[in-house]
């Protein structure tokens, strides 16, 4: 059974604003929104992913 904490997110580049990245977040505990370094394939580097909504 999946819990109700824990929610899917997608997560962009902020380089070239295309959504790269599906993950998992749990809510109780991480309020914001998310930031992490991730490759982009695009780009070939790795770039800031931020949470979309």
């Amino acid at each position: 059974m999946a819990s109700d904490k824990r929610t899917k997110v997608v997560l962009e580049c902020q380089e070239c604003k295309r959504r790269n990245y599906d993950t998992m977040k749990n809510k109780s505990t991480t309020r914001d929104r998310i930031e992490l370094k991730k490759y982009c394939k695009w780009d070939k580097r790795h770039t800031l992913h931020k949470e979309t909504r």
